[in-house]
């Protein structure tokens, strides 16, 4: 029996699916709470692959699973920019993510806009100390803005849906145009015209070399006034020092960020006795006019058992060399 290594198995949602799925498909699981580390590496002997989330998989430490044995690993994630994917085939190592359906982040993006756009920050927390008051909670409608979306990828292409009945004027831009999109009319333009004209700008792009700090602090000077801006793509989309300076000067009327620069290590667990390293966090947290979560967009029971499901799916089609649509490197 091929027998796969689970690291950061969550006890509450997913230890049950794991222990269901490997049995269905015929797979002996070592469960293991913690991220992968040159400690705990040991227990993937006998496993060629591993199976994790958004720990960070530096070349130094995937050797030391490459000689336990190891010549696939899978992240119950979309984005697999935590792996060094260079090292990986260097050692020979397969690379590979599990994509969960558009519509949990989707609508976690539109629920961050609709919370921006109507300060709702504010509002629970005024209405916490009893503070009914109205003076400087506001809000502005969908119908009188322009958003842009930044990838039409499977998700950005259902947050231009979710949006599209709001009777907001709609922009997008991808490196790669996507036919479906311009039928629907949603016009493609330049990032200049984005920076330019729209009102919120939402994040739905993969994080490469490439677009590492697309919104810096020149990127913000051409945006308008009051621009509000989501996030719940990847942290490093998004020069935090800049955003901060953008938020403290008013350039920035808001912003609603569901991931954050250098949060690895610090989101899934409890920290709240820590004292955290990022100095970032701690003040785009303190503004009232920014809402932070946890990376946690994703986090829905159909994409929880979409992950687990597919994650092992892939090591079985690899052990046994079938076609394996999850491959990503």
């Amino acid at each position: 029996m091929m027998k796969v290594t689970v690291y950061n198995c969550r006890s509450f949602d997913e230890k049950e699916l794991f222990e269901q799925y490997g049995k269905e498909l015929g797979i002996e699981l070592i469960l293991c709470p913690d991220a992968p580390d040159a400690e705990n590496a040991a227990l993937a002997k006998g496993s060629e692959c591993i199976d994790i989330i958004t720990s960070k998989m530096p070349a130094d430490l995937l050797k030391v699973f490459a000689d336990y044995g190891v010549k696939y690993i899978t992240t119950r994630t979309i984005g697999y920019d935590h792996i060094d994917v260079k090292a990986a085939k260097e050692l020979g190592m397969t690379v590979a993510n599990a994509p969960y359906g558009p519509c949990g982040v989707a609508d976690y993006a539109v629920m961050l806009i609709l919370m921006t756009i109507r300060k709702m920050k504010r509002i629970l927390e005024r209405t916490n100390i009893q503070d009914y008051s109205l003076c400087g909670i506001q809000g502005r409608e969908l119908k009188d803005l322009t958003v842009g979306v930044i990838g039409t990828g499977r998700i950005g292409k259902t947050v231009l849906k979710n949006l599209s009945g709001f009777g907001c004027k709609l922009l997008a831009y991808d490196l790669y145009e996507s036919a479906e999109v311009k039928e629907s009319g949603v016009p493609y333009v330049t990032l200049e015209e984005i920076w330019k004209n729209a009102d919120v700008i939402t994040l739905h792009a993969p994080l490469t070399d490439d677009n590492y700090h697309m919104i810096d602090q020149e990127a913000i000077s051409r945006m308008k006034d009051g621009v509000m801006i989501v996030n719940t793509a990847r942290g490093g989309l998004i020069d935090s020092e800049a955003l901060i300076q953008g938020i403290e000067s008013g350039k920035v009327g808001g912003a609603g960020l569901d991931v954050v620069e250098n949060e690895f290590g610090l989101y899934y667990y409890d920290h709240k006795s820590d004292i955290l390293n990022n100095r970032e966090l701690a003040v785009l947290r303190g503004f009232p006019n920014v809402t932070v979560s946890h990376h946690m967009a994703f986090y829905t029971d159909d994409c929880v058992k979409t992950v687990v499901r597919d994650s092992l799916l892939g090591c079985k089609y690899f052990v046994e060399g079938r076609e394996n649509p999850w491959e990503v490197a």
